[in-house]
This record gives C-alpha cells, sequence and structure tokens, in this order.
C-alpha cells in the first residue's frame, strides 16, 4: 500500500510538472521564434562578420576616406607646384635652393635650423 501510494505521488509531481510546462506562453514554445531568436544571436555575436566587427571596419573605412581626403589635397598641391617649376625658372631655382640645398658656385650656403 505504501509503495502504490508513492507511485500515486511521483504520477501527480509528473503530471503537475507537464501542467507548469503548458503554463509557459505559446511564443516561447514557438519553433520559429527559436529559430529566429537563434539566428539573431548567431549573426549579432558569434558568426566571423559580427557586429564589433562591422564596427570596427567602418571605422578603418572612414579612416582610409579621410586619408585619401587628405593625399588627394597632397596630390593637387604637388600639381600646382610641378606647373609653377616647369613655366618658371626663377621658381624652379628657388625650390632648388630650398629642397636641395643647392648654391651657385662663387655662394656660400649657411643652415640655420629653427
Amino acid at each position: 500500500m505504501f509503495i502504490q501510494q508513492e507511485k500515486l505521488n511521483l504520477v501527480n509531481k509528473s503530471l503537475i510538472s507537464l501542467k507548469n510546462l503548458n503554463n509557459i506562453s505559446r511564443w516561447l514554445r514557438n519553433k520559429y521564434l527559436i529559430t529566429g531568436v537563434g539566428f539573431i544571436v548567431w549573426m549579432f555575436f558569434i558568426d566571423r562578420n559580427d557586429l564589433l566587427t562591422q564596427w570596427k571596419r567602418i571605422k578603418e573605412f572612414r579612416s582610409l576616406q579621410q586619408s585619401e581626403i587628405n593625399l588627394n589635397k597632397q596630390i593637387t598641391e604637388t600639381k600646382q607646384e610641378l606647373e609653377l617649376l616647369k613655366t618658371s625658372s626663377f621658381t624652379l631655382e628657388k625650390y632648388a635652393r630650398e629642397k636641395y640645398m643647392m648654391k651657385k658656385d662663387n655662394e656660400d650656403l649657411y643652415i640655420v635650423s629653427k
């Protein structure tokens, strides 16, 4: 009799746990929702193209864009300087003296650094 009472208690406990399982809201048991949440977690945190990697790439891309702008400005300035050097012999002589420390035969060159 005691064994039968324990079996009944176990059966009642399992029925209660099944009822508790049924009390879980339907949307938590929805396989599409679970799959969707799993997919989102995978894409945002686990995949090799996760959010952190994307943010790093966007930051690097913006840095490269700024570098491109600066280099384009430098190219424009160099082209203008080249045109000046091609057109004026005075500018060519000034450039050679300032950049390459060139001098005429009868001159002495003194370099003063700041």
